[in-house]
């Protein structure tokens, strides 16, 4: 069925909803949620409504599901899952509050304009009519067969499209009643042709500052964020300070790597009591298999597929010949050439019973359970092929019914499963058989072979270049020693430690609970790093040292500042806003000095600050002086009269007095309707982002993951 397929096919749509990334904030718990704790199936609430436990785990599944199929990483995926789940409560919301309802037969009305089905032509007829009434029949097909898990999908599937229906229409309903009237045109109009001519004095901000440096406290941080409450609501965070010592294998590791396949190539293997060596082997494969860091791979490889360092070798060469040793990255590497032959183009088609815990599955059977449904299906199809097309109604594969369970023709260079591959490697056409892969198990059926180009079977013996145990032990000692310097000091005494001694250090700032990854890092140890610095028995000035899984790599981790749910701390944004408030701080000591001078004209004011008068036209619309965007200066050239000298006025790079000197209109095609109509789109274009942002920002939005989580961790 074209719906199921569609279900199998995009998981990662069940519970998506209109691609609208906007910055989400979240409030404090109130004091009875404190004392008691939050409920460990609640995770949040938006608006008083509540986000579940197993609403998050749907989303993050999804999401997780959907970076898998694209080849993205599968972790630090929470504050999207989060983000999303508040939208569509939020859209909801006030979908109802305006009174409007989704109705059955609007859902299926307006299904055929979804992206999830309009995209799909097997949902249209051939004169490109919608398929409505046959869709439904399939879904309750799908109700009645017993498939709950399926049929529960199609739930989830259906919950996330009225999501979207419910944003276009609340989108639609209120942007239509923005409009631009006649004389918004007019002005905007006006604002476009106006011209002002003037003449001023500009105080640039960095040059003045290079003459009388600005130190920006953190008083004058804190009184920007209190001016600007809105821009600087922030979630819970954490300030860190980091110094990673990688455990890189030294000279001396790399040549003892190198001493120890030589030894496997020419000499003898311990195993063998040097009587066996790669050369000599008869058994390559069990060789490999023993002594090497990688296994062996039996599949055959086109010379493109195989290691830089014999791909240009291979096609002279005879089986038995060996190459190296030679360097890959971080490993040396001895090959041999086993076999060469021309590769098969085999086409085949397969009908996959995935189990719980496969990859990419969705099936609640065991893998006992999977292999006994596998295999009682062969023996009906080989009793009688036609039993095929009726098996792949249990295909966990996508759309397998309306493919017939075709995968096309595939070599051995297609990045299929290996135990796919050797099915259809090892087995002649019209063979139907049961190959194992990590998605599960695969009836397949060969249906044609062709040959191909020249492929190689290649025998790799592999030895990773890493750092000794004596390297890991000097890693882990200066470590230590670096941590018995800082523990109990500074967060200043740590960081200056760190750079003295040319240490790796960063200083990740606002380093959210469930955002996975810390920047400059990115070891598999950030998210027990985040974890730890949000324990609520973590103070600031704790430190700890952290030991990265398969590589001896040592973190160590200070936590500099710990921020609640709330206004940002000052210190943590100091980075974004520091240029702006010393501008701020700059621009008043430069109209203090103005006024203490009591200049009266340009030339005072030019010599004042050792500057020049320089002349420009502004206009209201598009207002550039200078390269830089001054709408305060271009306001201030209309407001102030002809001949007078204007009041300092603060710029974006810099501090402005000017004197208009004239008005002039500058006449520009175009009439007031087609402008009405230019603004009208561009708001609409807006409207939708404008809209959900403001949602967000008047909403109560509350999220007690960070304490559900300590909470279990506790017990």
């Amino acid at each position: 069925m074209a719906v199921l397929g569609q279900i199998r096919n995009r998981p990662w749509l069940l519970m998506g909803i209109i691609a609208l990334a906007m910055l989400a904030f979240v409030v404090n718990p109130d004091s009875l949620e404190k004392l008691f704790g939050a409920n460990p199936g609640v995770f949040g609430k938006v608006n008083g409504e509540e986000i579940s436990k197993e609403d998050f785990d749907d989303q993050l599944f999804m999401l997780q599901q959907q970076a898998q199929q694209q080849g993205q990483p599968t972790s630090g995926l929470e504050e999207q899952a989060w983000q999303m789940l508040v939208q569509s409560k939020l859209i909801k919301q006030q979908f109802e509050k305006m009174g409007l309802t989704l109705t059955d037969e609007m859902f299926w009305n307006q299904l055929q304009y979804d992206p999830m089905f309009a995209q799909n032509p097997d949902n249209f007829d051939a004169k490109g009519n919608f398929k409505s009434q046959e869709i439904k029949k399939q879904i309750e097909e799908l109700k009645n067969s017993g498939n709950i898990e399926m049929y529960n999908n199609w739930l989830k599937t259906r919950k996330s499209i009225e999501y979207r229906m419910m944003a276009r229409q609340l989108f639609a309903n209120v942007s239509t009643g923005i409009t631009v009237s006649k004389k918004e045109a007019e002005e905007m109009m006006k604002q476009r042709d106006q011209l002002a001519n003037i003449d001023y004095v500009k105080v640039d901000y960095n040059a003045y500052a290079q003459k009388n440096p600005v130190k920006v406290s953190t008083q004058d941080l804190e009184n920007y964020i209190k001016a600007h409450p809105i821009m600087f609501k922030r979630d819970a965070s954490r300030n860190l300070g980091v110094v990673y010592f990688p455990a890189a294998a030294s000279a001396s590791d790399d040549a003892a790597t190198f001493a120890e396949i030589n030894k496997l190539y020419a000499k003898g293997s311990d195993i063998s009591g040097g009587k066996e060596n790669f050369q000599n082997t008869t058994n390559d494969s069990m060789f490999v298999a023993l002594n090497s860091d990688m296994p062996f791979n039996p599949q055959y490889f086109s010379a493109n597929q195989l290691p830089a360092g014999i791909k240009d070798k291979v096609a002279a060469a005879s089986p038995g010949t060996t190459f190296g040793p030679y360097k890959e990255q971080n490993f040396y590497v001895v090959s041999k050439l086993l076999d060469k032959k021309t590769s098969d183009s085999t086409l085949s088609k397969h009908i996959l019973i995935a189990y719980k815990g496969a990859e990419r599955s969705t099936a609640t059977r065991t893998q006992a359970e999977a292999k006994k449904i596998a295999e009682d299906l062969l023996t009906q199809i080989k009793a009688n092929p036609a039993k095929f097309a009726e098996g792949l109604k249990l295909s966990d594969e996508p759309n397998a019914v309306e493919r017939n369970g075709s995968v096309g023709w595939t070599t051995p260079e297609t990045p299929f499963a290996p135990g796919y591959l050797n099915f259809l490697a090892t087995n002649a056409k019209g063979t139907t058989g049961i190959a194992e892969t990590p998605f599960g198990y695969h009836i397949i059926n060969i249906e044609d072979k062709k040959s191909g180009a020249m492929t190689y079977k290649v025998a790799n013996l592999v030895k990773a270049i890493k750092a000794s145990d004596k390297t890991e032990n000097e890693v882990y000692t200066k470590a230590t020693k670096f941590i018995q310097q800082v523990q109990g000091k500074s967060f200043n005494d740590f960081a200056n430690v760190a750079k003295k001694n040319n240490y790796q250090f960063f200083n990740p700032k606002e380093v959210g609970r469930f955002q996975g990854q810390l920047p400059g890092l990115g070891t598999d140890k950030d998210e027990e790093i985040i974890a730890w610095a949000f324990d609520k028995k973590r103070e600031k000035g704790d430190t700890d040292i952290f030991t990265v899984d398969g590589t001896g790599d040592r973190v160590i981790v200070y936590l500099n500042g710990v921020q609640d749910a709330g206004t940002a701390d000052a210190e943590a944004v100091r980075e974004q806003i520091e240029p702006i408030v010393m501008n701020k701080l700059i621009a008043k000591q430069i109209s203090d000095k103005i006024a203490a001078a009591k200049a009266t004209s340009l030339d005072q004011i030019a010599k004042l600050f050792s500057t020049g008068k320089q002349s420009a036209q502004v206009n209201l619309l598009s207002p550039q002086l200078a390269g830089a965007m001054e709408p305060k200066v271009a306001g201030a050239a209309f407001g102030v009269a002809k001949g007078k000298l204007s009041n300092p006025v603060e710029g974006a790079t810099g501090v402005y007095v000017l004197v208009k000197k004239s008005e002039t209109i500058n006449k520009q095609p175009g009439d007031a309707k087609q402008i009405a109509q230019s603004i009208a789109s561009q708001n609409a274009q807006q409207f939708g982002q404008a809209l959900l942002k403001s949602l967000q920002d008047n909403a109560k939005i509350k999220d007690y993951r960070i304490e559900v989580y300590n909470k279990a961790a506790q017990q």
